[in-house]
């Protein structure tokens, strides 16, 4: 185990709450708790107790809150070490004072991630996990909270180590080749295992990359871009589906100037909601901007939502956006089904496919659920279970499993070509390697201190 300085940290989001927690971490991680608090000596106590108490000052003896102290001692904590974590009344003050009083003990400050840091330097999770960790944190639905808690308990990690393992043993037999040349029909069955143990693995990569793009929408959502007219329902359609008046809604052309994002949870799939502003010839300057925003949105969503005003004939703006989006992933409204009927199906066969057409009313909430389970099925065929996904790839892995299928196609070519073992040994060794950095087994600190450092600060 690492031997590192002792750190502390508010680990609860600041502000008011029924209880904030300070967390400390290290060799003295006890002995400055135990400095500052009055009741039970906590170098004495059991691990993994909670000790009521009180903190104090100890210049004056002033008390600072009634707290309750969780200790967990070496190696059974979340970082391996002495694990301290008061956890006090919630408000800013009530913490910030405990911190500054840990911190005049003779504690460090943690920096971001530290502790998610600790735990993997001292090998109780790998870097995929520790990723995982903020992937929790930052699931927006329960399906990508399932997923995250999977990748956290190592399935991700467990498949990489086993490819890893697979290609060790190819390349201890590989060694055996290089170290006894002498044997003519050695070096035919390296050339033969490489190239089995290369297809194999590369097969099992692709399979897991299959699931990235699946991965990567349950973690940064659906990118979903409500476009159409000015005063066609836009705004509207965002409030539904937020369930409050995040953009103003009126009868005014124009309203909206500029972007609005907001993430919601629909069944399970989150979409990161932009409502754009309306689309129409404008001289207005500050509306002429939102309306070039919107349009560039529009070729950077994952899903469009193009809504039409049903109770007016077709527009030529309307005619404009329906040819922008076609061919790509899109959701038509025909809203306003409250008022007398003017939009024809003969004027819009000609842009759009049956099965995009959505009846809706915004007033009268018509029509909401439907479109739900139309954004479900185009995205994952359907109902879908949370276990389906069984790996929240990020950009890093999707990246170095990418690097590693071209090594494995070197591989190949190689054998295929006929080349000397141990050339084709080098493409498949950094293969091995590419798979290493996923899990942390091989990886620079640089890159460490850049992943670590998007952590929130108690975390």
């Amino acid at each position: 185990m690492y031997q590192l300085d002792t750190i502390a940290a508010i680990s609860t989001a600041l502000g008011e709450g029924a209880i904030g927690i300070v967390r400390l971490s290290g060799s003295e991680a006890i002995q400055y708790a135990n400095q500052i608090f009055k009741g039970k000596d906590l170098q004495k106590v059991a691990s993994h107790t909670i000790n009521y108490g009180h903190i104090i000052d100890p210049h004056n003896n002033e008390i600072m809150d009634e707290v309750m102290v969780s200790v967990m001692r070496a190696p059974r904590s979340f970082t391996t070490e002495d694990i301290i974590e008061i956890n006090c009344h919630g408000g800013i003050m009530a913490v910030q004072r405990i911190l500054e009083l840990v911190l005049k003990q003779g504690a460090r400050l943690a920096e971001p991630g530290e502790f998610t840091k600790r735990a993997f330097l001292n090998g109780r999770i790998d870097l995929s996990q520790a990723e995982a960790v903020m992937d929790l944190i930052q699931a927006k639905t329960s399906k990508a909270m399932s997923a995250s808690v999977n990748q956290l308990s190592g399935s991700l990690s467990k498949k990489i180590r086993s490819l890893r393992q697979n290609m060790l043993d190819t390349l201890a037999q590989v060694e055996v080749t290089i170290d006894y040349p002498e044997y003519d029909d050695v070096e035919e069955l390296s050339l033969k295992q490489l190239e089995e143990t290369g297809l194999a693995v590369k097969k099992q990569i692709l399979n897991i990359l299959s699931q990235a793009q699946q991965g990567k929408l349950f973690r940064d959502g659906i990118k979903t871009a409500i476009v159409g007219r000015p005063n066609v329902g836009k705004s509207s359609l965002l409030n539904r589906l937020i369930g409050e008046d995040k953009a103003i809604v009126t009868d005014i052309e124009g309203t909206t100037r500029d972007i609005i994002e907001e993430y919601v949870n629909v069944r399970g799939v989150p979409l990161q909601l932009i409502d754009t502003a309306g689309i129409r010839e404008t001289d207005e300057v500050v509306e002429k901007i939102g309306v070039e925003k919107s349009r560039k949105m529009i070729e950077q969503a994952d899903l469009i939502i193009l809504i039409l005003n049903q109770s007016e004939t077709l527009q030529p703006v309307d005619k404009e956006l329906l040819e922008a989006t076609n061919g790509m992933n899109r959701l038509i409204l025909l809203n306003k089904q409250d008022l007398k009927p003017a939009l024809t199906m003969e004027s819009l066969s000609p842009y759009i496919k049956q099965d995009e057409l959505i009846a809706t009313s915004m007033i009268e909430e018509q029509g909401i659920e439907v479109l739900e389970a139309a954004i479900e099925k185009k995205f994952f065929a359907g109902e879908i279970q949370s276990t389906d996904v069984n790996y929240l790839l990020n950009t890093r892995h999707v990246a170095l499993l990418n690097q590693a299928v071209d090594s494995l196609n070197e591989v190949l070519s190689s054998v295929e070509m006929g080349m000397p073992v141990d050339l084709i040994q080098i493409d498949f060794t950094k293969a091995w390697d590419l798979l290493g950095e996923i899990t942390g087994e091989s990886v620079q600190d640089e890159l460490l201190n850049k992943l670590f450092s998007q952590f929130c600060l108690g975390k």
